[in-house]
């Protein structure tokens, strides 16, 4: 993407919440008998040329509507505002329509509106996405690792998950979060296939991984993924007739004869169509070899195989973790690991996907890992110690995590996708403030992890950070950049609720106090207070623009490095 689309996206951003924002304070200012002067979206003078500007005043309140230069904020200029205004002509010509003559619970009412419609805005947007619809995944299996409590139990791809413990579901996430909370246990699971329900058992097994706040945690795990396996070749031992025919690991296979394939299970049932005598022609995508950063060329070829009738017989396995890239001076490199390479085997247990791949890694707190892979069908056996380093997590974030320092070649077709709609607002609403809570509640556990330093700093962004994310996100898709919007509008809610003097919270605090004194703060006071306020927020700004331009200098060292020019 350009500056401009980056730019764009971050703007449109802003001036959403903002808009949202301050529109709060507005609506209740008004609705209290406040005189509003100005409501300006973005600091500095009106937008325009010569005498034209985005301007104008309501002949009917006197409240003037500005859209300024710098879009980076915005406000809402009451009547009274200021303790140092009382003696200005306006206030003395309205004096019932001041800020300072409201009662408290009018003026902790106008202070916490910005915040509340920050906090509604995400329930608004989730009813509108019910309303048009979402896409979410099916609760359908796309793939199934050999030897998993899935398999063990009977479970296969393309059985649909109708039901959990007696409960109905129809979306995979369900699925997914029941299998996650059932560490174990055995979960009773009514599956269809091909229309006929079945009632299994599945014994749930228990592994390390991380929440999505990055905390360790013991989770569910049976072996199953929403996404398909395709049908690329992991050529897996040097004496399998696949060797011996000529096909390597990576392989795309096309078509068996005249069938054309596209999974796995389309594959295996092609080639068990084809018979156990005789031979049988493959039509292969093949990736040759490119130079560093650019993409491979392909090649189409056909390739005649024995028909033996199962897949295991001819010696080719799905390639789950094919290694595409492996990054200079990292740990797969100092073990030996080149492109091609086909994963095998981490700690004695077989690879099934390259989800269960990373999350070994990740969860490894950097012990060493017994690696068993295949090259040109020869095992090998290494020992790989994973290291920690700041990993991109997607949107331009990034994490620090283990790694090993390979990228593996996609091998995941797209599972079965449904829209989840809903028009009735009786239904969506609750639904939408349901799922605006589970998203307020993730923030407020990472920000408590923050402040007690369980989560480093460094991830808090600034602007810069935040045009980057919006920029990516808007990239992504509407769903993407709507998510982002919704995450940030929670932040700036319960950020402007803190107790910090100058912002929301810290206004309703000072209002408070005078309405338990019964009379207004001195002005020293508000001023020392403001100061402070200002300092805070100041400090808080500086950590997040530090943080962007770390970022940006580490990309540029990294680049320069990458070019040889350091």
């Amino acid at each position: 993407m350009s500056f401009l689309s980056y730019l764009f996206a971050f703007v449109l951003l802003l001036s959403i919440l903002i808009f949202v924002h301050e529109l709060g304070h507005f609506l209740v200012a008004r609705a209290c008998g406040v005189r509003v002067l100005k409501f300006s979206m973005g600091f500095g003078p009106p937008i325009g040329f010569g005498r034209y500007r985005l301007a104008w005043k309501s002949p009917k309140t006197g409240t003037e509507f500005v859209f300024a230069w710098f879009p980076l904020g915005g406000f809402v200029k009451m009547l009274g505002e200021n303790p140092d205004e009382v003696d200005d002509p306006e206030a003395l010509a309205h004096p019932g329509e001041s800020l300072g003559s409201k009662r408290t619970w009018q003026k902790l009412a106008i202070v916490f509106a910005g915040p509340v419609m920050n906090l509604l805005l995400p329930v608004a947007v989730f009813m509108g996405t019910l309303a048009i619809g979402m896409p979410r995944q099916s609760a359908v299996v796309g793939s199934v690792e050999p030897g998993s409590p899935a398999a063990e139990a009977g479970l296969a791809p393309g059985d649909r998950i109708a039901a959990i413990a007696g409960r109905e579901i129809a979306w995979w996430g369900d699925f997914d979060e029941a299998v996650r909370e059932a560490a174990g246990s055995v979960l009773r699971v009514r599956a269809e296939r091909e229309g006929a329900a079945r009632e299994l058992e599945v014994p749930v097994a228990t592994r390390a991984s991380f929440d999505e706040l990055g905390r360790a945690v013991e989770v569910g795990w049976i072996g199953t993924g929403h996404r398909r396996a395709s049908s690329m070749l992991g050529v897996a031992r040097a004496d399998a007739p696949a060797q011996a025919a000529g096909l390597r690991s990576g392989d795309v296979v096309t078509s068996v004869g005249e069938t054309a394939v596209e999974s796995w299970e389309d594959l295996a049932a092609a080639y068990a169509a084809a018979g156990r005598d005789g031979r049988v022609s493959l039509s292969l995508r093949r990736a040759g070899l490119a130079p560093a950063g650019a993409a491979p060329d392909e090649e189409t070829l056909r390739v005649e195989v024995p028909a033996l009738g199962d897949l295991d017989a001819l010696g080719v396995v799905p390639a789950s973790v094919l290694v595409d890239r492996v990054e200079p001076m990292s740990p797969a490199e100092a073990v030996g690991l080149e492109a091609g390479d086909l994963i095998l085997a981490v700690n004695g247990a077989p690879v099934g996907s390259f989800s269960t791949f990373a999350e070994t890694v990740r969860t490894s707190a950097g012990q060493p890992l017994e690696i068993v892979y295949a090259r040109e069908g020869k095992r090998t056996q290494v020992f790989l110690v994973p290291e920690m380093a700041k990993v991109d997590v997607g949107l331009g974030m990034k994490e620090p995590r283990y790694r090993v320092g390979i990228a593996a070649r996609s091998a995941g077709l797209l599972g079965a996708v449904g829209t989840d709609q809903e028009r009735n607002p009786l239904v969506s609403l609750p639904r939408a403030v349901g799922m605006t809570v589970e998203v307020t509640k993730s923030f407020l556990e990472g920000l408590g992890m923050m402040v007690t330093g369980q989560v480093s700093r460094d991830q808090l962004a600034g602007p810069i950070g935040i045009a980057e994310i919006a920029g990516n996100a808007m990239q992504a898709g509407w769903e993407t950049y709507l998510s982002i919007l919704v995450l940030i509008s929670i932040n700036l809610g319960i950020l402007n609720l803190l107790p910090i003097p100058i912002l929301d919270g810290g206004q309703a605090v000072l209002f408070a106090i005078e309405g338990l004194k019964r009379g207004p703060l001195s002005l020293r006071t508000r001023e020392i207070v403001q100061q402070i306020g200002f300092t805070m927020l100041m400090l808080i700004m500086g950590l997040a623009f530090w943080n962007d331009l770390s970022r940006q200098w580490t990309r540029l060292l990294d680049w320069l490095s990458s070019h040889g020019a350091l």
